[in-house]
């Protein structure tokens, strides 16, 4: 076998299952514990009883923020009165719920949601750069190619649907990692993710050019062929992987377009979530295409929404980014909990990092990546609560600290899954998601 290069390992990743046979060769060099499953994507029992059964993860791709959003500073308007480098919010915050959360103006429909929300108010990272900082909010590491969150988890946890993948990539960013951030790096090939697109055609490489009958005759073929050299060598985690990974993308050539297909939703779903509407049509669709694939049992979907980089028209920018979030946002939690998946279904909110609170470009903020909020809603999480304080002007994460290994232990826990105890024997080690940090933050359990 010709070894890839890193390079065409990120491609090879970044093409969708299509291409899993080819990544399966090169990613697969240490799957020495896979043959203990019956199959990669085989549903497995947790560490202990957990508290969801799935994540969908909302990526802000940019830096939303907070000190606009979800951490309210009223000291920043006095400050700014005698230090003109300050930027005062212009957006107004209110009490919503019982629990009187703070959330700001921007987002009026989520804030009637306010008592299912736990808001992360004292995040913080490693680096402030983009590329660095939302590798790390993937994979929890900046300097070495490592697995992605949604890997790790459904390596842990597999798939409540054969016939569909365990993790789901909609619209993930192009740059800034690219298939990196979605990528399984040296666990086996399966759990990397599969992409989607929200548009008309949205699954790459999946439209079969011959007929189904013929299809399966081919496979067997090179199934069987697989499955006498497999048996020759008696172990090889790399031939298993091609095999899984030619019967997976069989399956899904009908399984997939059609969990993804969202015209068969009621006009009222549709409306509630803002599809056909210009503002929140595209991340509406994305939204209910997330609530799609959980109830069908995908493991770990993650939808992204770009664009919240505002260096400058913070005023304008930042409004427009929550108008287009907000609606399908607050649809997806009404409609996960009318279904009564909410309880089981973790929600997470965020971006790589937060803002600055001095002024830049007459109306905008810089990078912060020492204070910040994400949020998190739905199984095992006690809303109606604020975890964790900047500083007065939101600079700096200053009580109840919450670190990017400790956002990754706390999911895992909530999954059932010990961060510790989720390991993978590669190159003579044991590797973790977390490497060797991260503290379960047990104040924000239900």
């Amino acid at each position: 076998m010709i070894p890839l290069s890193r390079r065409e390992l990120l491609r090879s990743a970044s093409c969708g299952f299509g291409y899993l046979a080819m990544a399966g060769l090169a990613h697969q060099q240490a799957a020495a514990d896979a043959d203990a499953f019956k199959g990669p994507l085989q549903s497995r029992t947790p560490h202990f009883a957990p508290r969801a059964k799935r994540v969908i993860f909302l990526f802000m791709q940019g830096g939303p923020s907070h000190i606009d959003t979800f951490d309210h500073k009223p000291e920043l308007s006095k400050i700014a009165e005698t230090d003109d480098k300050i930027y005062a919010s212009p957006f107004q915050f209110s009490r919503h719920g019982e629990s009187g959360l703070e959330i700001s103006e921007l987002y009026p429909e989520l804030a009637k949601h306010a008592d299912d929300l736990c808001l992360l108010n004292g995040m913080h990272t490693d680096n402030p750069a983009h590329p660095q900082a939302t590798i790390m909010l993937h994979t929890g590491s900046i300097n070495f190619v490592r697995p992605s969150l949604g890997s790790w988890v459904t390596y842990g946890l597999g798939t409540d649907n054969q016939d569909l993948p365990g993790f789901v990539t909609i619209n993930p960013p192009a740059n800034l990692g690219g298939a990196q951030n979605y990528g399984s790096a040296f666990l086996p090939a399966a759990y990397q993710a599969t992409e989607i697109k929200a548009g008309n055609t949205p699954i790459s490489n999946i439209r079969a050019h011959m007929s189904t009958k013929e299809q399966r005759q081919q496979i067997d073929l090179i199934q069987s062929m697989n499955q006498n050299l497999l048996n020759k060598q008696q172990s090889n985690p790399e031939l298993n992987g091609v095999i899984e990974s030619f019967e997976l993308a069989f399956r899904m050539q009908t399984s997939v377009p059609e969990m993804v297909d969202i015209r068969n939703e009621t006009e009222a779903t549709k409306q509630q979530y803002g599809i056909g509407e210009k503002a929140t049509d595209g991340f509406g669709k994305q939204c209910l295409m997330a609530r799609r694939l959980a109830e069908a049992g995908v493991r770990f979907i993650e939808i992204s929404h770009r664009g919240w980089d505002q260096h400058k028209d913070l005023s304008k920018k930042l409004p427009a980014n929550c108008l287009a979030t907000d609606r399908p946002i607050a649809a997806l939690l009404q409609d996960l909990k009318e279904r009564g998946m909410l309880d089981e279904t973790l929600v997470v909110w965020g971006g790589e990092f937060g803002r600055q609170p001095e002024i830049q470009n007459g109306d905008g903020r810089g990078h912060n990546h020492r204070g910040y909020t994400m949020w998190m809603a739905g199984g095992g999480i006690r809303g109606g609560q604020r975890y964790g304080e900047t500083d007065p002007t939101g600079r700096i994460a200053i009580e109840n600290k919450v670190h990017t290994h400790d956002l990754h232990a706390t999911i895992l826990h909530l999954l059932g899954l010990d961060h510790e105890k989720l390991t993978y024997r590669y190159s003579g080690r044991d590797f973790r998601l977390t490497d060797v940090y991260g503290n379960v933050v047990k104040e924000i359990l239900s």
